[in-house]
């Protein structure tokens, strides 16, 4: 489950950077065959996470990949903002985003006792400013997106490990 999760949460990571990517390259052009390539792989990913969640919680798949997906939107507004000046978008997705890790704290705390809900938020929080940095960095062009988006892929290892091991108390395995 451990390294399942790592190469799932890891994957997610690079496909949003390639998305985010590709996605200002084309101008924001969210019906270009590229960007919908790339949105798709990132969606993809959503739906194999959600699946691995459901082969120990069959009934947290579905909603687990919903509130996935709604965080990804977030990310996407976030871009958008950013790419146009928008801080009022900037500032909406934000706190979006804030109010996603407390309820998706609470999903997961829902489904594994083991895991808090405020510890699964906190846990998220290096996830979401590492993303915000890469995403700045694509914006912005500074030729560091790619290093950034490695930093924000090393905190998922950890994410992992605290979800599997939530898991793996849940379900007492050894």
């Amino acid at each position: 489950m451990r390294s399942g999760l790592t190469y799932l949460l890891t994957e997610h990571v690079y496909a949003a950077g390639i998305a985010v990517t590709t996605a200002v390259s084309k101008g924001g052009d969210m019906n270009d065959a590229t960007v919908k390539a790339a949105v798709e792989a990132l969606d993809a990913n959503s739906v194999a996470l959600s699946k691995a969640v459901g082969s120990a919680y069959p009934d947290a798949e579905q909603p687990f990949l919903e509130s996935w997906r709604q965080h990804i939107g977030f990310f996407v507004d976030y871009t958008l903002g950013k790419a146009t000046d928008d801080q009022a978008k900037v500032d909406k997705a934000k706190t979006d985003l804030d109010g996603y890790r407390t309820s998706f704290g609470q999903l997961i705390n829902s489904v594994v006792p083991e895991l808090p809900a405020g510890a699964v938020a906190q846990e998220l929080q290096p996830h979401v400013q590492s993303l915000f940095d890469a995403i700045d960095s694509v914006v912005a062009g500074d030729g560091q997106a790619f290093a950034k988006l490695r930093t924000a892929a090393e905190h998922m290892p950890m994410t992992a490990a605290t979800l599997a091991g939530g898991i793996a108390e849940n379900k007492k395995l050894s």
